[in-house]
């Protein structure tokens, strides 16, 4: 019987199952084995799929696809796993670039299971957006940092419900038709920031958001209330660090580094 191979691998909390597409094909639609392989008591059990697929800009291309099937055009961690696993079988080289839906995006190893990214300036910036939930108003502000994300600052980030007000904001009619990444942030000091995420895709809370991060990173410092660099420690309890340049062009050499670690390796018969 033949067998699909896969890696696992995960990036600060965020997990995922990696196909290497280079040179054979997946057994089935990836949206059906996304949702068959991620399933946490039937599969594999992940945040999502990666592929890995030849690419003629850059040393690979990835495709992301959610738990729920779903593709997303980049996912910052799911990138710095890509790049991680790519320096680990490719001769180790230590600069790569990598063809995403959102753009061609350079990345380099800083260190052992340590990648940074470089990521495209964000867009739709849009601040002081107000929205009422079962009576009570919030001020949100929201950026696409790769995928579309709303920020939420808060006080108490531990004892708030996300479980409930995440999927009210994430299909708020805001931002239909696509929906959006809802993030909780909660100001430390200048220069970090603790988050939690609820994920579109996933339609629930993950350990981690490598995009999410970027941009409650981004919003902060638009509110005026951040400076880079920005440390960013996630529900799982790991840190983020996102960095740019804050100048007459806002958000130049957007970047989001952090750890990677190669899980286990296994096969999936078809």
């Amino acid at each position: 019987m033949k067998q699909t191979r896969f890696v696992k691998l995960a990036g600060c909390g965020n997990d995922f199952v990696l196909v290497d597409l280079r040179k054979k094909s997946l057994p089935a639609s990836p949206a059906i084995l996304a949702r068959s392989w991620c399933d946490r008591k039937r599969g594999i059990g992940a945040d999502g799929l990666l592929l890995v697929l030849p690419s003629r800009k850059g040393t690979a291309r990835m495709r992301i696809f959610n738990s729920d099937g779903s593709e997303a055009d980049m996912c910052g961690n799911g990138l710095r796993c890509v790049v991680w696993y790519l320096h680990s079988t490719n001769g180790k080289s230590r600069a790569l670039s990598v063809e995403t839906a959102a753009g061609v995006m350079q990345a380099e190893v800083t260190g052992p299971e340590r990648v940074r990214i470089f990521m495209t300036p964000p867009r739709d910036l849009r601040l002081g957006l107000h929205l009422t939930h079962q009576t009570k108003r919030y001020t949100l502000h929201a950026v696409n940092s790769g995928v579309p994300h709303v920020v939420l600052p808060v006080r108490h980030l531990e004892s708030f419900d996300l479980e409930h007000l995440g999927p009210a904001i994430r299909h708020h009619r805001l931002f239909k038709p696509a929906g959006t990444n809802v993030n909780l942030m909660k100001i430390q000091s200048l220069h970090r920031i603790s988050i939690r995420t609820f994920e579109r895709g996933v339609e629930g809370e993950t350990l981690a958001c490598g995009t999410g991060a970027v941009a409650s990173a981004v919003i902060g410092a638009a509110l005026g209330r951040l400076k880079p660099p920005i440390e960013v420690r996630t529900r799982g309890g790991e840190t983020l660090t996102v960095g740019f340049r804050h100048g007459a062009k806002p958000f130049q050499g957007l970047y989001l580094e952090g750890p990677v670690q190669t899980l286990f390796e296994g096969g999936v018969s078809r």
